[in-house]
C-alpha cells in the first residue's frame, strides 16, 4: 500500500470513528458570563439610532407664488423624483441629478396663494379681473425680464400686505381653488412616500412678513394623508390667517386636537428678519416676551434652520468677535426685500447662538427657555430641485439656474443695499440619527433635537456629553456604544454631575466624495451668576499636526484650490478626526450649551465652476473659496440638573 493510501485510509478512520456533535448553542447563562450585558454581534439588540438619513426640510415648486413668477414650470412630481435620485429637467431645459439620492424631503410650498400662480400664468378669468393679477399675468408671459419684474413686485406687495383681497381670498383656506390644490399636493406626496427608502413628509411654509422682515416657519406633519386632508394649511395674511406666531402656535394646537396627528414649526433661518425672529423682551407688535410666549414656542419649535441659500446663520462676526469662523456666507444688508436696512443693535435677534444664550436670560426671568432647540439646514430652493453642492448649484429661483451671468444680477437691490447674485449659497441639508427611514422614527428624531446640519456635505458627525468619557472610549470602530451607555446625544440635557466637570465625545467622517476636514470645535454658551452671557471657541481636534500659536489659535490648515480647474486635492486635513474634550472652565453654578462645529478644508464655492464650465465672469468682489460645515444640536447643562 502506497504512503498515500495509507495516509488517505488513516484519514477516512479518523472521520469514521468522530462522532459529529449538533452546533453549539452557548446557554443565556453562559452568555452573559462571556459578554455581560451585550450580544457578541456590534450589530444585534441595538437600542440606539445607527443610521444618519440625509434630507432638506425646504423646497418649493412652481406651485409656490414666488418660485411660479420667477419661471419655475415645474411641479411636485418632479421635485420628489430628483429627491429621490432620479434625472430630471429644469424649468430652464437643464438635464440634473443628485450625485446621490436623499433619503427624505418635506414639500413646504407657501401656504399663502398657493396655486395661484398657475392661474397667473394661464390668465384665468377671476386673475384678470384684478389690477394686480392681470399686471402679474403680462410679465410672467413676457418672460424674461419682465417676469422678474412680476416677481419682485409680488413680493414685495405681499410682504408689505397690500394684496388685493378678492385675489386673495380666492387662494386661501374655505376657497374650493386652495382646497383642490392642497389635497392634490396630498395625494401627489403620498404616492411618493416608500417607508425604508424614501420618506416623503407633508409640509407647508407659513410665510409671516412684517413689513418686509421675515419670520417664516416650516410646517412639518408626521402623519398621512387621511390625517393632513382633514386640515387646510394656516396662512398668514387678514382675514384668513396671522403673521403672528402665536397664533400659528394655536393652529398647530389645534390641528392635534382635531386629528389625533402629530406636527411642529422649524423656524426659517432669521438673518433677513431685520431682528424679530428672537426677540428677547419685546415682540414684533409690542407684546411682552412672557412664559407664555415662552413656554409656546419651546412646545412647538424643536429645530431652527441654521443654514440655507440666503446665508449663514449661526453667528455673526460683531457679535462673535473672538470666532475667526463666524465671517462664514454673512448676509446682513437688510430684510428680505431690502425694504429696511440693517442696522447693529438689530443682529442679536437674528443669528443662533445669540438666541441660544439670550434663551438663559429669558429663563431666568419667565421660567422657561424660549430657544433650546436643534440645528437643521436646508435649501430654499425655489426651482423645485434640493441641490446644495457647489459643483451642482441650480439657484435659488428658476431665473438663477447656470448662466454665464446669473452671478452679476443681483438677487436683491433697492437705495437700502444689495444681495449680490453671487452671494447666494450652495446650502444646505440636514442629517438624522434614527432607527429606519420612515415618518415616524425621522419626525421623532427632529424632535428629540438628534439632527445636524450641513451646509451641503454629507459628512457623519456624532456628539455626545456625559460626565465620565475617556480616551479608551475612542478605541473602537462604533464609539456610539459607549456614547449612549455613558452619556447623551446632540439635542438633549446632560445627566446630573457625577465629576467636576462635563466630558464629551465628538468625531467626524468626512463625506466620502468631498473635502477632508480641517478641524472639530465646540462651541460653548454660558450665562453666570450676574446675568453676563459669554462664549467661547475651542479647537478639540485638528489635521496635519499643527500647534495652536502663542494666542491659543491654531494656524490654518492651508489651501490647495485650484482656480483655473475649479479643484481641490486631499492632500492636507483628514477623513476623520476624533477626541474626548472636557471642558476646562465649568463652573457648576452656570447655565451653558455646548454643540460641535466641524470644518472642512479649503473649496471651491460654485462662482468658481460657473467660471470653469460656462465661462462666466466673477465679479472683483466675489467669494471664491470657503470652508463648509457642520453644525450639531447643542447638549445642555442646567445647574438644577
Amino acid at each position: 500500500m502506497s504512503k498515500c493510501s495509507i495516509l488517505m485510509a488513516l484519514t477516512a478512520m479518523c472521520f469514521v470513528s468522530v462522532e459529529v456533535n449538533a452546533q453549539f448553542i452557548p446557554s443565556e447563562g453562559s452568555l452573559e458570563s462571556l459578554y455581560p450585558g451585550k450580544a457578541y454581534s456590534p450589530n444585534a439588540q441595538r437600542s440606539f439610532p445607527s443610521q444618519v438619513f440625509w434630507g432638506d426640510t425646504h423646497i418649493h415648486t412652481g406651485l409656490s407664488m414666488d418660485a411660479g413668477l420667477f419661471g419655475n414650470t415645474t411641479g411636485l412630481d418632479v421635485m420628489l423624483r430628483f429627491a429621490r435620485g432620479e434625472e430630471v429637467v429644469s424649468a430652464t431645459g437643464h438635464p440634473v441629478k443628485l450625485a446621490r439620492p436623499l433619503d427624505w424631503i418635506v414639500t413646504t410650498e407657501h401656504s399663502d396663494g398657493m396655486g395661484m400662480i398657475t392661474d397667473v400664468a394661464k390668465g384665468a378669468p377671476n386673475v384678470m379681473k384684478s389690477e394686480q393679477g392681470a399686471r402679474w399675468s403680462k410679465g410672467l408671459q413676457e418672460g424674461g425680464q419682465a417676469s422678474i419684474d412680476a416677481a419682485l413686485d409680488l413680493i414685495t406687495t405681499f410682504s408689505q400686505g397690500k394684496m388685493d383681497p378678492d385675489l386673495l381670498a380666492d387662494y386661501s383656506p374655505g376657497a374650493p381653488i386652495y382646497a383642490s390644490v392642497w389635497d392634490s399636493m396630498v395625494d401627489t406626496v403620498e404616492s411618493f412616500n416608500d417607508p425604508g427608502d424614501f420618506t416623503a413628509f407633508h409640509g407647508f411654509e407659513w410665510t409671516s412678513l412684517i413689513r418686509g422682515n421675515n419670520m417664516h416657519r416650516n410646517v412639518i406633519f408626521r402623519d398621512n394623508s387621511d390625517r393632513v386632508k382633514q386640515v387646510q394649511p394656516m396662512v398668514t395674511q387678514p382675514p384668513f390667517g396671522s403673521p403672528d406666531p402665536r397664533e400659528l402656535y394655536k393652529w398647530l394646537e389645534g390641528y392635534e386636537a382635531q386629528t389625533g396627528g402629530q406636527v411642529f414649526a422649524l423656524s426659517h433661518n432669521g438673518n433677513l428678519s431685520n431682528g424679530i425672529m428672537f426677540p428677547s423682551d419685546t415682540r414684533y407688535n409690542g407684546e411682552p416676551v412672557d412664559e407664555a410666549y415662552a413656554m409656546e414656542r419651546a412646545r412647538w419649535e424643536p429645530l431652527y434652520e441654521i443654514t440655507q441659500i440666503k446665508g449663514d446663520g449661526e453667528a455673526h462676526p460683531a457679535l462673535s468677535p473672538d470666532d475667526e469662523f463666524a465671517e462664514y456666507e454673512t448676509w446682513d444688508a437688510g430684510n428680505l426685500d431690502l425694504s429696511e436696512a440693517k442696522t447693529l443693535e438689530m443682529l442679536a435677534g437674528e443669528y443662533a447662538r445669540e438666541a441660544l444664550k439670550q434663551g438663559f436670560a429669558i429663563e431666568a426671568r419667565t421660567g422657561v427657555n424660549p430657544y433650546k432647540f436643534g440645528f437643521s439646514g436646508a435649501t430654499d430652493s425655489h426651482t423645485s430641485l434640493s441641490t446644495a453642492d457647489s459643483d451642482n448649484y441650480f439657484g435659488k429661483a428658476s431665473n438663477a439656474e447656470p448662466s454665464k451671468t446669473r452671478m452679476s444680477h443681483p438677487f436683491t437691490e433697492t437705495e437700502n443695499g444689495v444681495f449680490p447674485g453671487w452671494s447666494l449659497v450652495a446650502s444646505g441639508y440636514t442629517g438624522v440619527w434614527a432607527e429606519e427611514n420612515t415618518r415616524a422614527s425621522l419626525w421623532d428624531a427632529m424632535v428629540r433635537r438628534e439632527v445636524y446640519a450641513t451646509t451641503g456635505p454629507r459628512m457623519t458627525v456624532r456628539f455626545f456629553g456625559g460626565w465620565e468619557f475617556n480616551e479608551n472610549d475612542l478605541r473602537s470602530r462604533a464609539p456610539a456604544f459607549v456614547g449612549y451607555e455613558k452619556g447623551v446625544p446632540m439635542g438633549a440635557d446632560l445627566r446630573p454631575a457625577t465629576t467636576d466637570a462635563p466630558t464629551f465625545m465628538v468625531y467626524a467622517l468626512r463625506d466620502p466624495i468631498g473635502a477632508n476636514l480641517d478641524r472639530i470645535q465646540v462651541v460653548k454658551g454660558w450665562m453666570d451668576s450676574s446675568g453676563t452671557l459669554s462664549e467661547k471657541v475651542y479647537d478639540v481636534a485638528w489635521s496635519d499636526d499643527r500647534d495652536p500659536e502663542a494666542d491659543g489659535r491654531l494656524p490654518a490648515v492651508g489651501n490647495t484650490v485650484d482656480l483655473e480647474a475649479a479643484n481641490y486635492e486631499n492632500s492636507i486635513g483628514a477623513s476623520e478626526l476624533a477626541t474626548i474634550w472636557t471642558d476646562p472652565d465649568f463652573d457648576a453654578a452656570e447655565h451653558a450649551f455646548y454643540y460641535a462645529r466641524v470644518i472642512e478644508i479649503p473649496t471651491p464655492r460654485w462662482v468658481v465652476y460657473d467660471k470653469v464650465r460656462l465661462g462666466a465672469e466673477i465679479p472683483e468682489d466675489a467669494t471664491l473659496i470657503g470652508q463648509e460645515r457642520a453644525y450639531t444640536s447643542p447638549i445642555w447643562y442646567s445647574p438644577n440638573g
